[in-house]
């Protein structure tokens, strides 16, 4: 089974569309667990009006908002999991039809995978969170139209499926195409390394941190680019002070390592 881990913080119009692309998967052998940073009551209310009638179980875990603390309700989240392979996802985002599907064909004994997203544009979005539902068919029969328009930037990867193989394998550690809101490992080997590092707090590169351990633990990482492809909408990113800080202390541990 699958357990798929989606980090929120106050954006229940987001979460919304981004539940209700999940509700419409080709695949339903999964679970939601939902990490919430100290989102506000409209966010509980819209998670329990959600639950009814919904296809897959759903768990909302909360922790009072004290700053970015994404690590330490993604680690609860890990634990709480009933499911033997973990997809991270952002409440950001919307996934295709065939999300789950597509990762579960990624995954491989001593694999990570790391997904890719395609950005909408700030009018696009608007758009779609104006939407009284989510609607694929709908997005993609004007899917030209937003590329030539700027609302998505590619346009072919959700035209394309490309299937598994050694060629997605990367050779080492490489800090580009790492996304938090859209990768997936085993639960024993996130469980193996300590799952999130909690000592990094504020936005920025604790995905970057959690991939650097499982690949020095010997876990394989595994593009899942032209196959997994999640819509990132957008939104500013409202503080920034602590990724200069994190980002040190990741470079300092691929430095340890190379020494």
């Amino acid at each position: 089974m699958i357990s798929v881990i989606l980090a929120t913080y106050n954006w229940p119009q987001a979460l919304k569309l981004c539940l209700e692309s999940l509700r419409a998967q080709t695949d339903l052998d999964f679970e939601i667990i939902i990490a919430d940073d100290g989102s506000t009551l409209d966010t509980k209310e819209l998670i329990a009006a959600t639950r009814v009638n919904f296809p897959v179980e759903i768990t909302h875990l909360w922790q009072e908002d004290q700053g970015f603390r994404k690590t330490r309700i993604l680690n609860q989240a890990i634990e709480t999991s009933v499911g033997e392979y973990l997809v991270f996802l952002d409440g950001d985002c919307i996934v295709q039809p065939d999300f789950i599907a597509q990762h579960r064909k990624l995954s491989q004994a001593n694999h990570l995978v790391t997904g890719s997203r395609i950005l909408l544009n700030d009018k696009l979005s608007k758009q779609l969170l104006a939407w009284p539902h989510w609607d694929f068919k709908k997005f993609t029969d004007k899917l030209l139209s937003h590329r030539l328009s700027g609302g998505i930037n590619k346009y072919w990867p959700l035209k394309i499926k490309l299937g598994d193989g050694a060629w997605r394998d990367y050779k080492e550690f490489v800090w580009r195409r790492i996304k938090g809101c859209n990768m997936a490992c085993w639960k024993t080997d996130a469980v193996a390394i300590g799952g999130f590092d909690e000592t990094m707090t504020g936005w920025g590169h604790e995905d970057a941190d959690f991939v650097f351990r499982l690949q020095n633990k010997g876990v394989i990482r595994k593009s899942g680019s032209w196959s997994t492809e999640v819509l990132h909408l957008y939104h500013r990113i409202n503080d920034q002070s602590n990724a200069a800080e994190n980002a040190r202390r990741v470079r300092e541990k691929i430095l340890a390592k190379a020494r």
